[in-house]
């Protein structure tokens, strides 16, 4: 890529986006390894650009209920081009979008097959759309434009909506690519969902911004997914913290990939050495949230604990929380004169350039009047051999304490063995009050613990 502009006021609103359009080729490449080609995507855009409606300003809403990468793709540059305003949910059961349709109105859900959806919605299928002439970008929506409403819910419970600009989502997938150095070459595996964030910008629309191939598949299996990389070829790999802890084997050694990534979370270091050590690649890390995007990256095996700024990220810590200021944020969120954004993240500086995360402030909360550090209890709980994955939560008790806390644990550790274990490592104020053991922590289709499951687990266990 050429241009990779990144800067928050390069170009004019509707020519830079109309520029950037120019750019995606219609040539007859596939985008999918062995399934649809770019031409096939312009196609499509031409359809679903046909649901915006004659007028800017009253542009439809259309909810993306697929995993289609093609169809996301076509949809994606249909939407810069004048088509409809795009809505992704965080989920596709008929609840999920039962709360999406009570924050907006969209017009029609276009979907990969007839489903279970809520009454009097409108559903649209691919095959209706597809034209036989690849669209033609002559036009380009205002770049400062908010046309995607992504929808984040499942590890918080409570479903919020972000909106995002052309500027923000072009200007990152242009960054990462050079960052990184992605190239037509490369093939794209990917373990997790691409209507999120990560997985929309790494398995979507970073692959088709640089004229790269995609595995159409969401693979989670350990084998399966080094298998198919093996068969493919696969260069890189778009995954999650918790994949990773599983992901272990001798398979590792026989593959083809030159990059890997991970986010939704902290990798854990000894998950991070392991695929270092067996598959000779160090995980690239990508911190960020829907709302911000990207904000920084850092590798285990060279960087420790400390996250390095991305280059078009500003980023600051005052009282001790991270404040950040980027091309990439949500027009959604409020930021102060000075245009910095104040996250819910703990940091402290390490050394020139970098951060070291300490937490969020949400994790911090008083229990019998004593301040305590979710975040550095789990830590010291997870030196505990035996222990494989812990989380804690704080709970209320009403009976006079504010909160008590609760840990779920994957562990074959008695609760009263581990409780003991504890005692040597926190205050006794600290130790929390119920222990709860299970297979695995529960976690969403992008990595991040199911809070909402958390807590429907803690209920069901109660005494």
């Amino acid at each position: 890529m050429k241009d990779l502009d990144t800067t928050p006021n390069g170009g004019s609103a509707a020519t830079w986006t109309a520029d950037f359009l120019s750019k995606v080729g219609a040539a007859d490449r596939e985008f999918v390894v062995n399934g649809p080609t770019y031409r096939t995507i312009h196609r499509l855009a031409a359809g679903i650009r046909r649901l915006g409606g004659s007028r800017t300003e009253d542009r439809p809403l259309l909810c993306l209920c697929t995993e289609n990468k093609a169809c996301l793709a076509a949809a994606f540059l249909a939407a810069l081009s004048g088509g409809p305003r795009l809505v992704l949910p965080y989920a596709f059961s008929r609840q999920a979008l039962q709360e999406v349709l009570k924050t907006v109105t969209v017009s029609s859900i276009l979907a990969d097959q007839p489903g279970d959806f809520p009454p009097g919605s409108q559903v649209i299928l691919p095959s209706m759309l597809e034209e036989k002439a690849p669209a033609s970008f002559h036009n380009g929506i205002d770049a400062d434009e908010p046309f995607l409403m992504l929808f984040t819910g499942g590890s918080t419970g409570t479903p919020k909506v972000w909106a995002k600009t052309p500027r923000n989502m072009i200007a990152e997938a242009r960054y990462m690519i050079a960052r990184f150095g992605i190239t037509a070459e490369d093939i794209f595996l990917s373990t997790v969902p691409p209507q999120h964030i990560y997985g929309l910008l790494f398995s979507v629309l970073i692959p088709l911004i640089a004229s790269a191939r995609v595995l159409e598949g969401i693979y989670v299996f350990p084998r399966e997914i080094m298998k198919v990389a093996r068969e493919t070829k696969s260069s890189v790999l778009v995954s999650v913290p918790a994949c990773y802890r599983v992901l272990k084997g001798n398979f590792l050694k026989q593959h083809h990939l030159r990059l890997a990534f991970s986010s939704a979370g902290a990798l854990d270091p000894g998950d991070a050495d392991y695929f270092r050590e067996n598959a000779g690649l160090d995980v690239n890390e990508i911190y960020g949230s829907t709302e911000t995007g990207g904000v920084a990256t850092r590798r285990r095996g060279t960087d420790g604990d400390a996250w390095h700024g991305l280059d078009p990220v500003q980023w600051r810590i005052i009282d001790g929380r991270l404040q950040v200021k980027s091309p990439f944020i949500s027009p959604s969120l409020p930021r102060n004169p000075e245009g910095f954004f104040l996250t819910a993240d703990r940091a402290v500086e390490d050394g020139p350039g970098c951060f070291v995360l300490k937490g969020r402030a949400d994790d911090v909360v008083k229990v019998g009047g004593k301040r305590v550090d979710l975040a550095e209890i789990r830590e010291k709980m997870m030196k505990i051999k035996g222990v494989q994955d812990a989380l804690l939560v704080q709970i209320p008790t009403g009976q006079g304490r504010p909160v008590d806390l609760a840990a779920l644990v994957v562990t074959e550790i008695d609760p009263g063995t581990l409780r003991q274990k504890m005692t040597a490592l926190v205050e006794p104020y600290a130790i929390p009050r119920r222990f709860v053991m299970v297979d695995k922590i529960p976690v969403t289709p992008t990595g991040k613990y199911d809070r909402a499951e958390v807590q429907r687990i803690l209920d069901a266990t109660s005494l």
